[in-house]
């Protein structure tokens, strides 16, 4: 088999479902929701069921579910609880089915529903999410959830991360520019991440609203061997 596909969409606005229906895709939103889908899991979530809209996310709580769900960082006033990945202890989360919504993350979930498979990339799973995408042998498309449409600093420098790794393993090849772009800014921010995440706008948001607790927590690496993975649209553990 010759080399996969690699590429990179840095915004639900460039967004092409039709062109990736054969390609596994990777949602990155690590400011928060794709680092609380993994922190979840980890802790022993059974199931995650991504929900776009609010009236949809508050049916699930009129329904009895669990319901974590946010608008621009703010909890929703029937929810549970936000999407701070520190919400989703192993005490309120463990053989429990969460429905999630959240800004930005939960709704391009759904965007790319025609894809071959939709998987949960963040810095918490990096190696176990770079491993399991290699063993598939399929193109892959790195989607970053940005903010409302527009490009951001933390996604793109993990999709850069991720996609190194992709490259490194010589069955990658990409002629994607925001690919290059995203590895390009992964090397400039990899020895001090923690300070190049200063730079984004999203780090400042959540700081405004006292929500920046859990930054450092998002940009650890390989806290959980975990890969939430979309089956019969719902987000579960791919073990399963």
């Amino acid at each position: 088999m010759g080399l996969r596909k690699l590429e990179t969409c840095f915004s639900p606005a460039l967004y092409e479902a039709d062109l990736h229906s054969g390609s596994i895709v990777v949602i990155i939103d690590i400011l928060r929701a794709s680092s609380a889908i993994c922190t979840a899991f980890a802790n022993g979530a059974e199931s995650i069921i991504p929900v776009s809209e609010v009236d949809e996310a508050r049916e699930y709580k009129n329904r009895g579910y669990l319901v974590a769900a946010e608008r621009d960082g703010y909890v929703l006033d029937f929810a549970d609880f936000g999407n701070s990945p520190f919400n989703f202890t192993r005490e309120k989360v463990a053989g429990k089915t969460i429905a999630y919504s959240t800004t930005n993350g939960t709704g391009i979930i759904n965007m790319a529903s025609s894809a071959s498979a939709i998987v949960i990339g963040s810095f918490l799973n990096i190696s176990a999410i770079s491993e399991w995408i290699i063993a598939q042998q399929k193109d892959v498309v790195l989607f970053c959830a940005g903010w409302k449409n527009r490009f951001n600093i933390e996604d793109t420098i993990c999709a850069g991360a991720i996609a190194e790794k992709l490259m490194n393993s010589l069955l990658f090849s990409t002629i994607c520019d925001s690919t290059l772009a995203a590895i390009d800014l992964w090397t400039i921010a990899e020895n001090d991440l923690q300070g190049y995440i200063e730079k984004a706008a999203q780090r400042s948001r959540l700081r405004d609203k006292g929500l920046d607790d859990c930054i450092s927590f998002c940009l650890t690496m390989d806290y959980t061997r975990k890969i939430p993975v979309i089956k019969n649209g719902i987000l579960v553990d791919n073990i399963l």
